[in-house]
């Protein structure tokens, strides 16, 4: 898995959310995505080595999502229910990238 994509599609997911807000939220956006990347990353390697559950992998990935949504709803640009589309569009990114991996529909 090539992370750096998958951090790019991330953010072109909350992009794709937030719209004309991009240009305020894209600094917080990409700060939050690059310092969490190691985090994801041994996550990931987890739920791909089955050292968690697919129930502890969901759990776990609606805590990130809704951190990213916290921290996202803190510029005060945008509305909660953008902030919370955008972290959710953000995760579903990596959610899906993982589950291609382990061949999960």
């Amino acid at each position: 898995m090539d992370f750096n994509e998958v951090l790019a599609e991330m953010a072109q997911a909350i992009k794709g959310v937030v719209k004309e807000d991009w240009s305020v939220v894209k600094s917080t956006a990409n700060d939050f995505l690059q310092d969490s990347k190691q985090r994801w990353q041994l996550l990931v390697s987890m739920r791909l080595n089955n050292e968690i559950s697919e129930d502890n992998f969901k759990q776990r990935l609606k805590n990130e999502e809704l951190i990213l949504e916290s921290n996202l709803h803190a510029i005060a640009i945008i509305t909660k229910a953008a902030a919370q589309a955008a972290a959710n569009a953000a995760i579903a990114v990596l959610e899906k990238a993982v589950n291609t991996l382990l061949r999960i529909p």
